[in-house]
Order: C-alpha cells, then sequence, then structure tokens
C-alpha cells in the first residue's frame, strides 16, 4: 500500500466560517461535524479538518489542484465574495492569475489568513 495523506487539520478562528468560506470558493461541502472538527472532503479523499482555537496560530500555506475548467467559475466566486486574489503567494499582484507551467493559478487567504491556492497544473517536480 503506497502512503497516502488523510487529513490534516487547519486552525481557524471560527471554524464554521472558515470551512463554509473555502467550501464556497472551491464549490465542496462542509461535512457534519466530528469531534472539535469541521470537515471538508477534497476529491481525492483527504479531509480539511477546520479546529477553532483561540490561541495564536501560524499561516500556513494549501494549495489546491481544481479543473481548468472549474478555475473561471472559482475566481468568479471570489470576485462576488469580495475576496483579493492575487498571482503570486506574497499578494504583490492583485486582481491577476499567474500562468505557471501552462497552466492558471491565483492565491488568496482565507478568514483566518491562511494562504489558499488554486491552480491548474501541478508543479513541476
Amino acid at each position: 500500500m503506497a502512503v497516502e495523506l488523510n487529513h490534516t487539520v487547519v486552525h481557524a478562528r471560527d471554524r464554521r466560517f472558515s470551512a463554509e468560506f473555502l467550501a464556497e470558493v472551491l464549490g465542496l461541502e462542509v461535512g457534519a461535524p466530528f469531534g472539535p472538527f469541521l470537515p471538508i472532503e477534497v476529491g481525492n479523499g483527504v479531509t480539511l479538518d477546520y479546529y477553532e482555537s483561540d490561541a495564536d496560530f501560524t499561516s500556513q500555506h494549501y494549495a489546491f489542484l481544481v479543473p481548468d475548467e472549474e478555475f473561471d467559475t472559482m475566481i468568479a466566486r471570489l470576485e462576488r465574495m469580495g475576496v483579493t486574489y492575487y498571482a503570486d503567494p506574497h499578494h504583490g499582484r492583485p486582481g491577476e492569475i499567474n500562468n505557471l507551467f501552462g497552466g492558471r493559478g491565483a492565491y488568496f487567504l482565507d478568514p483566518s489568513e491562511h494562504n489558499m491556492e488554486i491552480m491548474t497544473v501541478p508543479y513541476s517536480r
């Protein structure tokens, strides 16, 4: 059996607000609470388990490989929600997308200031 990522915890100031925000952008559903966690399942079976915390936590980066045909819809959702997206991870090019590796990508902050990325082509390794 190959090693696979099963889940990861995403710290949030408000787990419901943050989970619903990302689910809306990506066109996914928020799952039923599991103990202190509120999960979002992504296409490959991995869950992002939102955990509410008042403690300080470090902003993380989460990158999502999305279908090219859904990318424009996701950008439109961000615009409708009033969320600025950027072509670069340092947020120096607002309102732009990138064309890395022949695909398209964008970065945006979630409500807990995690740096989220959507991309249509994975990075070359």
